[in-house]
């Protein structure tokens, strides 16, 4: 018997390689329209701080309520459109990060099974998924098994350059 934290596998500097490597092509094919979501942002709460300006301004003073209220009807309509696009996005980059960590998990998993039969391992628990209240080093098999894996499935060129 042996345990795992397969929450270690996302370090970033011990975890598996791959992983980080999918993580940066999924942020990387995502960047343009998070940025284009930010700027969004950026302009609603500019013309959020124009309209509180005009609302707040003192008694007396001239404002053009037309005026006023088309710069409402635009902050509302701004916020619409970036609640949508945010929503859009979440949902495309859900599909994806799918699509993406999909056969990792399933490389993963294969490899985990071949490690486990080569060393005569006939059963595996996931500590990161299923509370122990003890477990001894010499059963955990993380960093064997995240060396054995980087070792055997180094990451290319072709998994971390993202698309144009």
């Amino acid at each position: 018997m042996a345990v795992i934290y397969t929450d270690l596998f996302l370090d970033q500097k011990t975890g598996i390689a791959k992983f980080n490597s999918v993580v940066n092509k999924l942020n990387g094919e995502f960047q343009k329209l998070k940025d284009e979501i930010n700027g969004m942002q950026t302009r609603a709460q500019a013309l959020d701080a124009e309209v509180t300006k005009l609302r707040d301004a003192p008694a007396g003073t001239p404002i053009d309520q037309k005026s006023l209220q088309t710069k409402i009807d635009q902050l509302e309509q701004m916020k619409k459109d970036i609640q949508r696009k945010s929503e859009d996005a979440q949902a495309a980059y859900n599909r994806r990060r799918q699509e993406l960590f999909t056969p990792l998990q399933e490389e993963i998993g294969r490899a985990l099974e071949a490690f486990a039969k080569a060393r005569g391992i006939n059963v595996i628990i996931d500590a990161a998924q299923v509370p122990l209240l003890y477990a001894a080093d010499s059963i955990d098999i993380t960093r064997a098994f995240i060396a054995d894996f980087n070792s055997k499935n180094p990451v290319t060129a072709a998994t971390t350059t993202p698309p144009e």
